[in-house]
Order: structure tokens, then C-alpha cells, then sequence
């Protein structure tokens, strides 16, 4: 079996009988046994998988079609998928096995994906790292050039798939991204990875973090291959009240289209401060762009320093809002240790939940409270609708994406992970935040190599429901850096 065979390459050895969907998934649920101790995944069904690649192979026979028939895809353990369990990663729903399925994923069924297994994750996705997990920390398979010893950890919180499709243990992944959780760890990876517009891609189904943040996402091997998986993920659905309802091109074709003529925004509140080999890879991308006909344009989103602290305000209130559910009554984790009511929830909550989800309950009904709300939640409300009219109203009215870099460095060892700050992990969002807090689309794609040997990738920010643009304007950016071959040369633990 080819390594690192991407949707495209998949579908053609499936259509051309070069292999069988029961073949291929045997074929990665082997080297998910035999990458255990990278922890990519938290539940694991064989015989569901093997079951439905055999229902894949009987349609294929047949002469049916569909964009993802046989294909084996991971899915982060924040979909519920019918009859299979369903953690977010949490003690408190450890136990947890839906019975309904996800609008996503449903999606993907219906596309003929075969789920291979349900991804490790930042507790209720929320990190940076993929350490807040009760199943334990994901790591790269990547080393780095100066320690090849010590793990290096994938980015969070959807850390379980970019580790799952870096490794190639499966084909493709999806994600969610709240506030840079699909194109960070991709960065870090050296994968394709975007967060949709808000609405694009059904919540129903998705454990909630920030309801207003939220947003489902593929990772990929390659920019087409993460095309073809947004195009089979996103649809309106009555059963999300923010869904929007929008035609959705076919997005594959976007990809190896001219971007000849098209206006890229650099910001200067991006580019400030960067280190000389942030600033080199920027550059580098901006080159790339100038190449392919496309014109840099300088212009500056003043508001752009306010969008982290706006997150985390914001975040964390929705946070402690939506995890009030969670009490040891009905579905989750339940407390043997109480005398009432009071204590049930109380004990069921400090027991089932970890530190960070703690930390982030506290901050939200913190800045909920009584006495904070005007001063805390109702400001960043208003400094939320600033950013989206300096995006909407400034930087898009002048050009038609915004470049910048996914993330403030490459992938960092699991020991400088376990001694930082909570502010300083929260730091790691500093590029990515503000398409979440804007709704708007963004994606990150490889774009080299840092001086450690470790991918680092650049990010591309568009108007609402420009991901076609993203996808070709990505592709230049691919091409070349031809990180498929750069690839090849990073350390493997």
C-alpha cells in the first residue's frame, strides 16, 4: 500500500481495483495498532470499520459513486456518532455512547467515508497542547532536529486528527475550530486545515464549547483533499439555528485556478514583532503570491490586539454556560460520594471535569456574574462587532484575503508544554482567534520548514463564504513551497 495516499490517489485505487476499502482499512487500523503509543485516538471499533468498508466495496461494485465511498477518515471525539462513544475527551462523559448522529458526520456517511476511529482532543477543546486530555496527551510522530528525544505535541484541541493524518493512519480528518483548533495543529503538522465561515458546517451534534465560535473543519494531507472533505461536510440544517443557507460550490475546482489580479492584505498588526524566521516565512509566502500575479496590499486592522483578550472573555462565558448540563443526573460521570442534591453536582463537576475546563468554568461565570457583566462580557460583545466591521468594512473593501502566520512557532516539546502559563499557552491563539470572533474563513497551509526542522505553515483569512477563494489562493501557496518533498526530511520519532 502507497504511504501517505491522499483522498484523490485513495479513489482512484479503489475505482481501478488496486485495492478494496476492507484492504485499506486493515491497512491503517494496523498502523494504528502499531502507532499506539503516539495516543492519535481514543476509541477505536475494527469490526464497525471493517463492517462498513465491506458495504463500501459491494457500492463500488455496483458502479455507485460518492466523493468519499471507501475512504477511511478519523473523526474528533466531539461528533456524536450513533452507537459508538462520544468523550470530548472529558471523565465526566467517558462513559457517554450517542444515540443520534451528528450532522457532520452524518454528512460523511452519506458520502461514503468509513470512520476508522474517534480522535484524542483538549478536553471539551479546550487547549493548545492536546495534554488536557483525560485519555492522556497525542504527540507528533515529528522530532526535532536539536532533541529527537523528547515528544513534541501536535497543537489542540483537534491534536488527536492532525497527529491520526500526519502519521498517516488515515487518509483524512475532521476537526473543530473555536479559536484556531484545526489550523493550528495543523501548522504544527504540516497539514491543510480550515476553519469554515460560521454556518457553513452544521453544530447540531457537535459537543458545545462557544456556541458562537464553534465551527467543524477537515484536516488534510493536501489543499484538495481538504476541499473535497468540506465540500461533503458543509450543508443547511434546520436543526442548527445558525446555519446558513447558501449555495456551496464544488470547491475542488477552485484548486490550480489563476489567482492572477487578486489583492492580498498584509497588516501590520500581524507582522509586528515577528522573529527573523517568522518574518522569513511570511516573506516567503508573500513572494510566492507576487509570482503568481496576486498584489500585496499594506493595510492595518486596528483591531486586530484586542481580538485574544475579546476571546477569552467571550469563550469562557459561553464555556460555563454550555458545560452547565453536565450535573450527574442525566447522561455523564455521576458522583457516589454525595448527601444531596447540592453535593451531586458539586462532587459529579469537580470530579469529572480537569483543571483547564475548571479554570475556564471559573473565568465564565466570573465575567457573567452580576457585578462583571457590563464591565467584562457585555464590553467584549462590542469590541467583537468592531472586529468584524474592521475585517468586513476595512481590510475586505480594500482586498480580497488577508495573509498572515498560523502560529507564533513550530511544534514545541511535551516538558515546555507542561511549564507554561496558562497565558502563555492561551498566546498560541494570537494569529488565529480573530477569524472565530470575526466568523469568518480562514486556512493554514504548509509552508516550510523552521530552523528545528518542524513545519510551520502561513494562514489566509477571506470574507464570509470566500473558502472556494482560500482553496486556490492556498494551492499557489503548496505548490510552491512543495512541502510533499520538504516533508521527506523531517526527523521521525
Amino acid at each position: 500500500m502507497k504511504d501517505y495516499l491522499t483522498i484523490s490517489q485513495a479513489r482512484d485505487g479503489l475505482k481501478n481495483k488496486e485495492f478494496s476499502s476492507v484492504e485499506l482499512t486493515k491497512h491503517y487500523l494496523e498502523k494504528i495498532d502499531e502507532f499506539k503509543e503516539l495516543n492519535a485516538f481514543i476509541t477505536v471499533e475494527p469490526e464497525k470499520a471493517l463492517e462498513a468498508a465491506k458495504k463500501a466495496d459491494e457500492n463500488i461494485a455496483k458502479d455507485r459513486d460518492a466523493p468519499l465511498l471507501g475512504v477511511p477518515i478519523a473523526v474528533k471525539d466531539l461528533f456524536c456518532t450513533k452507537g459508538t462513544r462520544t468523550t470530548a475527551a472529558s471523565k465526566i462523559l467517558s462513559e457517554f455512547v450517542p444515540e443520534y448522529e451528528s450532522t457532520v458526520t452524518r454528512n460523511l456517511l452519506d458520502n461514503g467515508a468509513v470512520f476508522i476511529g474517534k480522535t484524542n482532543m483538549d478536553e471539551f477543546a479546550m487547549g493548545s497542547t492536546n495534554i488536557t486530555s483525560y485519555f492522556g496527551p497525542c504527540f507528533l510522530r515529528y522530532r526535532s532536529r536539536s532533541n529527537k528525544e523528547e515528544p513534541l505535541v501536535p497543537g489542540g484541541s483537534s491534536g488527536g486528527s492532525a497527529t491520526a493524518v500526519a502519521s498517516d493512519l488515515c487518509v483524512a480528518a475532521i476537526g473543530s475550530d473555536t479559536g484556531g483548533s484545526i489550523r493550528q495543529p495543523a501548522a504544527f503538522s504540516g497539514l491543510v486545515g480550515i476553519k469554515p465561515t460560521y454556518g457553513l458546517c452544521s453544530r447540531y451534534g457537535m459537543v458545545a464549547f462557544a456556541s458562537s465560535l464553534d465551527q467543524a473543519g477537515p484536516l488534510a494531507k493536501n489543499v484538495k483533499d481538504a476541499a473535497i472533505m468540506l465540500q461533503s461536510m458543509a450543508s443547511y440544517d434546520d436543526k442548527d439555528s445558525t446555519s446558513e443557507k447558501v449555495d456551496i460550490p464544488n470547491y475542488s475546482d477552485a484548486v490550480g485556478q489563476s489567482v492572477k489580479g487578486m489583492k492580498i492584505g498584509i497588516a501590520k498588526e500581524f507582522t509586528e514583532g515577528l522573529s527573523r524566521e517568522n518574518a522569513a516565512l511570511l516573506e516567503k509566502a508573500e513572494e510566492w503570491l507576487v509570482e503568481a500575479g496576486c498584489e500585496l496590499v499594506n493595510i492595518s486592522l486596528k483591531t486586530v490586539p484586542y481580538a485574544l483578550p475579546t476571546y477569552y472573555i467571550i469563550a469562557p462565558a459561553e464555556a460555563s454556560s454550555n458545560l452547565a448540563r453536565y450535573d450527574g443526573v442525566r447522561y455523564t460521570l455521576r458522583s457516589e460520594d454525595s448527601q444531596s442534591i447540592d453535593d451531586l453536582y458539586a462532587n459529579s463537576r469537580t470530579e469529572g471535569f480537569g483543571e483547564e475546563v475548571k479554570r475556564r468554568i471559573l473565568t465564565g461565570t466570573y465575567v457573567l456574574s452580576a457585578g462583571f457583566y457590563d464591565a467584562y462580557y457585555a464590553k467584549a460583545l462590542k469590541i467583537r462587532r468592531m472586529i468584524r466591521d474592521d475585517f468586513q468594512c476595512n481590510a475586505f473593501s480594500k482586498v480580497d484575503m488577508v495573509l498572515t502566520l498560523t502560529t507564533p512557532s513550530a511544534a514545541f516539546g511535551i516538558n515546555k508544554s507542561n511549564s507554561m502559563s496558562p497565558v502563555e499557552m492561551y498566546l498560541n491563539d494570537i494569529f488565529t482567534v480573530t477569524a472565530n470572533i470575526a466568523g469568518i474563513p480562514g486556512i493554514s497551509t504548509p509552508a516550510g520548514l523552521s530552523l528545528d526542522g518542524l513545519p510551520m505553515g502561513v494562514q489566509l483569512l477571506g470574507p464570509r463564504f470566500s473558502e472556494a477563494s482560500l482553496f486556490k489562493t492556498a494551492a499557489v501557496i503548496e505548490k510552491s513551497a512543495d512541502f510533499e518533498n520538504l516533508r521527506k526530511t523531517i526527523s521521525l520519532g
